[in-house]
């Protein structure tokens, strides 16, 4: 399945519709792997620290901060012409150690993540255009999640990280981001509950994220993810897909590939369609590099190019639905 070199780049096709194709970048590929780099600066003209700017990657120790990934992605970015999304400044996953496991009381810790979040903003103020500011509070009952955060400040949490990020960088687009809420459900209606409840307390939020990992075969209804996205969007926030891949059971068929490819397909019509969904981010570069067969034993194959870089199905659906 070679590429077909003489079709435009997705970035191109992007670039004229006003649309983002992006992909989460880690580190160590972008370093190591020069087809890794090329093919991104090649079809994508955004891009997603997957890891680099977590909380634990980030912050070592109390008192050091690791920015030389985060740096290292940005830096590549702004080189290729390309928009970058920050992830993400709260989330109860990849936490510091030092934090999870101290003792620090209600105030010492308001201090530390307020100037956690905003020495990072503004350290790239200007530079990351977009951030996840919270990820994932919800559990897919609509009930909050049990976190670090919630247990020491309570639900307010939300609201506080979204003025720390607006203070750190006034010109940010600040979004919350969540799984398993591309449709209609308990956990969609919760999020859309407190955005609204956010936005009606003056909260500066700009947009939702919706991650659509999907397993290939249980795929929720395209009707509910657009009216799921349209509600976001009357509220007048945007709506980026910000995590977005399709495992399959492996090994993977050709009819599986076609199959996958039409999900792919169905998503960004969705966007295209909304009056402001204008981001479709997946979840890796190559199939080589995803997270997919570590964490879903049995599966894999979930991008846009497989382990060789070659082009799938489901690129050639995203360059179909973008040509004019």
């Amino acid at each position: 399945m070679p590429n077909d070199t003489s079709a435009s780049p997705l970035r191109d096709l992007a670039d004229a519709r006003g649309f983002y194709v992006g992909a989460a970048v880690s580190a160590r590929p972008l370093r190591e792997d020069a087809a890794y780099r090329d093919l991104l600066a090649r079809e994508f003209n955004m891009l997603t620290c997957e890891n680099a700017l977590k909380f634990g990657p980030l912050r070592p120790t109390p008192d050091q901060f690791a920015f030389d990934n985060a740096d290292a992605i940005v830096a590549f970015a702004e080189a290729q012409g390309m928009a970058v999304r920050g992830h993400t400044l709260v989330w109860h996953s990849q936490m510091p150690e030092w934090l999870e496991e101290g003792v620090l009381g209600y105030d010492s810790s308001i201090d530390l993540i307020r100037s956690h979040i905003q020495t990072v903003t503004k350290r790239y103020r200007g530079r990351i255009g977009v951030w996840d500011v919270v990820n994932e509070a919800f559990e897919d009952n609509g009930r909050w999640r049990d976190t670090f955060y919630l247990r020491k400040f309570g639900p307010d949490y939300i609201k506080m990280a979204f003025h720390w990020a607006h203070e750190g960088d006034p010109n940010a687009k600040l979004f919350y981001n969540d799984y398993n809420a591309d449709g209609l459900n308990a956990k969609s209606k919760a999020i859309y509950r407190m955005v609204k409840r956010l936005l009606g307390e003056g909260v500066p939020i700009h947009g939702v994220g919706l991650q659509v990992h999907l397993l290939l075969g249980h795929v929720p209804s395209t009707r509910a993810i657009a009216a799921n996205v349209k509600r976001f969007n009357r509220l007048g926030l945007e709506v980026h897909i910000t995590e977005m891949d399709v495992r399959v059971k492996t090994p993977v068929s050709e009819s599986d590939l076609r199959e996958q490819a039409g999900v792919y397909g169905d998503i960004i019509r969705i966007c295209l369609r909304a009056k402001n969904c204008p981001a479709l981010v997946v979840w890796g570069v190559t199939d080589r590099y995803s997270w997919v067969p570590d964490v879903f034993a049995g599966y894999g194959a979930p991008l846009l190019f497989d382990e060789q870089g070659r082009e799938k199905p489901a690129a050639a659906a995203l360059r179909a639905n973008l040509q004019p």
